[in-house]
């Protein structure tokens, strides 16, 4: 019709008009923070991924006017696409499965969760604690402690009540004199071999930096498949630093050994839930390094999230090259035990831990067990993994 081309033709023209003088009014003129999508209907233009419902008369005059007119227009001018030719990842394609369409206010091109170009809601930080003891619980600020629900590597967690919300959740309390202590007092001794004789090991991180550096992380991390922490309490005059997380119920996806394992079916469903979590992590330049069942929490959507973040690490550029091992050792790639010093694919660390994860799944058990530390890491680096006969 000659309206609908007249006001593509219209639209062609404002985009053209777009120059530096017109960018947004904060100064940022970034284009993919402001990507801008036209379809063939000119009422599905959408801006940063969320649906303009306002009324084409606002973007769109349906009167023929002068483009002094357009200038007195008070709407933020539209932004020139800019197409790239990148391959999407796989969090970047749509899919039709329990996962957020990008069609969702609030979503970007990530089907499965928020895009990393919409700011998550922040982390909650506390400087202050009130600590105050009651008949049955401990009040903590706006929460009241209650039972013990688990234990971390270096701390318990408590189920915590949050009476401005409602709400319960996960709280993980550490001792930060404990944590400074562990330092001076390591548990395993430094590694044998050529790594430790080099001289390029390099010093480990103390476990109270750690924490931080999983606080770090945690805080930029806003995906279905991760866990999520909505609050730290750290007051520099109490000797306890608090995590608060949303509650998972239902906890570890599997205790191995178990006698239950899952269906073919259902260890499919669950490592999909973990590959869109580890792609989700390696885009956002993190290698987990501590991928196992009892990482993988059970939310109360039957979803697997990814959790325990103590010994991950951050990276630039394509993959972390490293050389120091971590982790749980019946989950660790050959590479990491080797004692040639050579460094080593981070990404690939994630990637083996989720093999040795899914046969945990089918199987009920580790490929590789053994009593003794250097056993398992003699068949980790040498034996072929063997599936059980049905």
């Amino acid at each position: 019709e000659d309206t609908q081309t007249e006001l593509a033709e219209r639209v062609a023209a404002i985009d053209v008009a777009v120059g530096p003088d017109r960018s947004d009014q904060s100064g940022k003129n970034n284009t993919e923070e402001n990507d801008t999508v036209f379809s063939g209907n000119i009422k599905d233009i959408q801006r940063n991924g969320v649906n303009s419902d306002r009324g084409m008369n606002e973007l769109l005059p349906s009167q023929r006017s002068e483009d002094a007119h357009w200038r007195h227009v008070p709407k933020r001018p539209l932004t020139r696409p800019v197409l790239s030719s990148r391959k999407l990842s796989l969090q970047e394609r749509s899919s039709g499965g329990y996962l957020a369409s990008s069609n969702t206010p609030g979503y970007g091109p990530y089907a499965t969760g928020p895009s990393p170009r919409i700011m998550r809601r922040p982390t909650i930080e506390s400087n202050r604690v009130s600590i105050s003891d009651s008949e049955d619980c401990v009040q903590l600020n706006q929460y009241k402690l209650q039972s013990e629900i688990g234990k971390g590597s270096y701390g318990v967690v408590k189920l915590a009540y949050n009476e401005n919300d409602d709400k319960y959740y996960a709280m993980k309390v550490l001792s930060k004199k404990k944590l400074l202590k562990q330092y001076g007092f390591p548990r395993r001794p430094p590694p044998r071999g050529s790594k430790a004789s080099s001289g390029e090991q390099p010093k480990p991180m103390a476990p109270l930096d750690r924490v931080y550096q999983e606080i770090a992380i945690l805080k930029k991390l806003d995906h279905v498949n991760i866990v999520k922490l909505i609050e730290v309490l750290d007051d520099p005059a109490e000797d306890n630093l608090y995590m608060v997380f949303d509650l998972l119920r239902k906890g570890p996806v599997m205790e191995v050994p178990s006698d239950q394992p899952f269906s073919e079916e259902q260890a499919r469903l669950y490592f999909r839930d973990i590959v869109l979590g580890i792609e989700y992590l390696h885009y956002q330049k993190i290698i987990h390094r501590d991928i196992k069942p009892s990482n993988l929490l059970l939310g109360d959507d039957g979803h697997v999230k990814i959790a325990d973040f103590g010994v991950s690490n951050q990276f630039e550029g394509n993959d972390a090259q490293l050389s120091s091992t971590a982790g749980t050792p019946a989950f660790m790639a050959p590479e990491a035990i080797s004692d040639t010093g050579k460094s080593f694919s981070g990404k690939a660390l994630d990637v083996w831990a989720m093999g040795i994860t899914l046969y945990c799944f089918v199987y009920g058990k580790c490929p590789f067990i053994d009593e003794y530390i250097l056993g398992l890491h003699n068949r980790i680096k040498n034996k072929p993994v063997e599936f059980p006969e049905e």
